[in-house]
């Protein structure tokens, strides 16, 4: 019983500048389903859908304090397209940012509430994703990780090695997953993780109970009574199995 990956899920202090920044970024519409929330997502579009994987940006109090283990990844069409896109970023608000990453051909850079993102140089590869080209996952076991998403998701694993496994939806629509192989343990709460959903007709707590099956475990993170179920995978990354809708 596969899972629809639907959504990345944000956390901010200002939930509708952030959104309104991920919007404008994108190209994509900004929404909101209640106070909180705010909702990006491309403009006409019915979700879920897997040509795109949408943003939810979620108000929470706590200050920007930690290294995600994930980032998006963003896509260019050109040389010009890239300057021109990152040129953009910074007028909304982003910065260039240092992360080690030393001369790369992309270009490491952060929200306004300091989360890092990537605006890659041009990549065949990711010519038909739409604006997010890859969520990106550090971890130390790719193939782990690409077995136990792969089986979490149905997604296609279309490279998988010691270093890197890239995943996408067997439609050949929408952003790839990554897992890139880096050093150290999670030891802090995600501040950004992945939303998945049932496909109609299928039942939530069968959903989480073939995940625990897949390795996952159910996770505490002071959500209290909620009709989402989080969980973490292998590697302790927090993820939430949301309600049918």
């Amino acid at each position: 019983m596969a899972l629809q990956l639907v959504q990345v899920n944000f956390k901010a202090r200002d939930e509708v500048a952030i959104g309104r920044f991920w919007a404008e970024a994108l190209g994509w519409g900004l929404s909101s389903e209640g106070p909180g929330v705010s909702n990006v997502e491309p403009v006409g579009f019915t979700w879920p859908d897997a040509s795109a994987v949408c943003v939810d940006v979620v108000a929470v109090p706590e200050p920007e304090t930690v290294k995600y283990r994930a980032h998006l990844d963003l896509a260019t069409s050109s040389e010009a397209h890239k300057a021109e896109l990152v040129s953009r970023l910074l007028e909304l608000g982003a910065s260039y940012a240092d992360i080690g990453q030393g001369d790369v051909p992309w270009t490491v850079m952060r929200d306004p509430e300091g989360n890092a993102f990537c605006v890659l140089e041009p990549r065949e590869v990711y010519r038909d994703t739409g604006p997010i080209a890859t969520i990106v996952v550090n971890c130390s076991d790719p193939r782990a990780m690409a077995a136990f998403w792969g089986e979490a998701t149905g997604w296609t694993a279309h490279e998988v090695d010691d270093e890197h496994a890239r995943l996408r939806s067997d439609r050949g629509v929408g952003p790839y997953l990554e897992f890139l192989r880096t050093e150290g343990e999670e030891t802090v709460w995600n501040r950004m993780h992945l939303d998945l959903l049932p496909y109609p007709g299928d039942d939530q707590a069968a959903a989480v109970a073939r995940l625990r099956e897949l390795g996952a475990t159910t996770a505490d993170i002071g959500q209290g009574e909620v009709p989402w179920v989080v969980m973490a995978d292998p590697e302790g990354n927090e993820f939430c199995v949301l309600a049918p809708r």
